[in-house]
């Protein structure tokens, strides 16, 4: 009985291995919330004790997942994005933009109580083993991780931006990786390659210049002597990025850039409505799907733009089709009837569903993944942000009809629609791309469990790349290309005059041997 007690205790204590996890996503997107809500739901089952920051605290309990702080909401982004606000948010450059609207803000939320209560009074029973952050505009949560002495682990719901590839020394080779801020793909041209260069480096330059300001809001609400915001980007020992090279290509990088590409895209949870499974399996030649995301209106688009939607929707009847509108009763009169309208849209139940046929999208990356991991073809309208690259790229591929927004006519509307309601090339594609999407040795959840527990058990430096310790110029070998340039001068300077002096004394000897002759 002791033996056997004793075997008891040595198995759960080899088995418990859990460790506290804590995760600070203050953004208030729920498009990029749902990403990390699934990586902290997918630690959690693991069994780690995982504790959330966030303004989106979970509607019903989850094991071993706790909302320790519930942070308030700035600005509702979900459903409230009217059509004028979407094109002034297209026209700013998204370097500035993400720091100055989403992110310098948020390092204000230092100042809130709470998060001055467990900076001052962190848990040591068990202490954090990891804090997880958001790369996209407020870098500034890394110096909890660097309060708490722990590493800090890197998420991004979109592919990396141009500005991050920086905080772990990933390459990025501009002549054939366009970054994901521009429409181009691959094989692009000498002013396409040009203009990338110039583009990826203003970006960096003014998301610098915007988010400087964050090294004096932690300084202020936390300490003085806390290193500035560039320092406390290089502590981060990993990003898991939402990327994944079947849609974003093949590229250089390095172990300590993780791709997770569709974490998302999980239907645990996720309620179908009868009512809405009822119209689904009754739309028998097949439906539709149309959204433009979690925070646009489609209702406030100008009513040019909702015409043309009305009229060529309406065509394709018996085609039925499934649109999230958030508030329907703003919609000018005339839907067609074969229109159904929510203002909530389980979504991934949706794609999967056997009868969609087509999804009509803004080219949100959420959405694109999504309907890439269930095989549905797409027609896109991208309206800002890295939805003109996921629409490109779709359309390289032949899974996505592009459209623009500026362009777009009834007549370009109703080509769209035929042409992926009845050509098979499109839905073909799809599901080809899809079995390539979802062909890996661990599913994107395991995969990111798997690097965060790596990053834990074997320190902050365990993926570091030694980039990281040299200056930009050593990195281009800019001092080694240099050295050889001037090597090569001198060379060529002491030739010169080696070979002049020579020429020099032949020229003087035969002088000589002339004028003893004449003599």
């Amino acid at each position: 009985m002791k033996l056997f007690s004793m075997i008891l205790v040595w198995t759960v204590l080899s088995t418990c291995y859990g460790y506290r996890i804590l995760g600070l996503f203050p953004f208030h997107g729920s498009s990029h919330f749902v990403m990390f809500e699934q990586l902290m739901k997918a630690l959690a089952r693991k069994g780690h004790q995982v504790d959330v920051i966030s303004t989106f605290p979970l509607k019903k309990s989850y094991p071993n997942y706790t909302n320790i702080i519930n942070l308030s909401v700035p600005a509702n982004l979900v459903n409230n994005m009217s059509f004028d606000r979407m094109l002034l948010f297209s026209k700013v450059q998204a370097g500035y933009a993400t720091p100055y609207e989403m992110g310098n803000p948020l390092c204000e939320y230092f100042g809130n109580e709470e998060m001055q209560q467990l900076l001052k009074n962190p848990p040591n029973n068990p202490p954090y083993d990891v804090v997880i952050i958001e790369i996209f505009g407020a870098n500034c949560f890394a110096a909890v991780g660097h309060v708490l002495n722990v590493p800090i682990i890197g998420a991004s719901s979109s592919a990396l931006y141009p500005w991050a590839n920086e905080y772990i020394a990933n390459p990025e080779n501009l002549a054939y990786q366009p970054n994901n801020l521009l429409s181009f793909v691959e094989d692009m041209n000498f002013w396409q390659r040009l203009y990338n260069v110039l583009h990826t480096t203003y970006n960096k330059w003014i998301f610098r210049y915007a988010s400087n300001v964050q090294t004096e809001i932690i300084r202020k609400y936390i300490s003085p002597d806390l290193p500035d915001i560039r320092e406390l980007e290089k502590k981060i020992s990993m990003i898991l990025v939402n990327s994944h090279m079947s849609l974003n290509g093949i590229k250089s990088t390095i172990p300590a850039f993780v791709e997770v590409g569709g974490l998302h895209v999980q239907e645990e949870g996720v309620e179908l409505p009868a009512s809405l499974e009822k119209w689904m399996n009754d739309s028998k030649n097949g439906f539709i799907y149309f959204s433009f995301g979690s925070m646009v209106k489609i209702e406030s688009f100008p009513a040019k733009y909702l015409q043309i939607f009305y009229n060529s929707l309406g065509k394709i009847a018996p085609v039925r089709v499934l649109m999230k509108i958030a508030k329907s009763d703003e919609l000018p009169p005339g839907l067609p009837g074969n229109v159904h309208t929510l203002s909530w849209i389980p979504q991934v139940k949706v794609l999967k569903h056997p009868n969609v046929r087509a999804f009509i999208t803004h080219g949100g990356l959420m959405g694109t993944q999504e309907a890439i991991h269930y095989g549905v073809p797409m027609i896109g309208i991208p309206l800002f942000a890295d939805q003109f690259i996921n629409i490109d790229v779709g359309t390289q591929k032949n899974i996505t009809i592009g459209l623009n927004l500026d362009t777009l006519t009834e007549e370009k509307m109703d080509d769209a629609l035929k042409a992926i309601l009845n050509d098979p090339k499109y839905r073909e594609a799809a599901k080809k791309l899809s079995v390539k999407f979802l062909d890996r040795p661990m599913n994107a959840s395991e995969t990111a469990v798997y690097w965060v527990e790596y990053i834990i058990k074997h320190g902050a430096d365990a993926l570091r790349s030694p980039a990281m310790k040299l200056t930009w110029w050593q990195v281009e070998l800019l001092d080694v290309y240099a050295f050889l340039l001037i090597t090569a001068l001198i060379s060529l300077y002491i030739s010169i005059v080696v070979l002049r002096f020579m020429f020099h004394l032949v020229n003087s000897n035969d002088s000589v041997s002339h004028k003893k002759k004449v003599s």
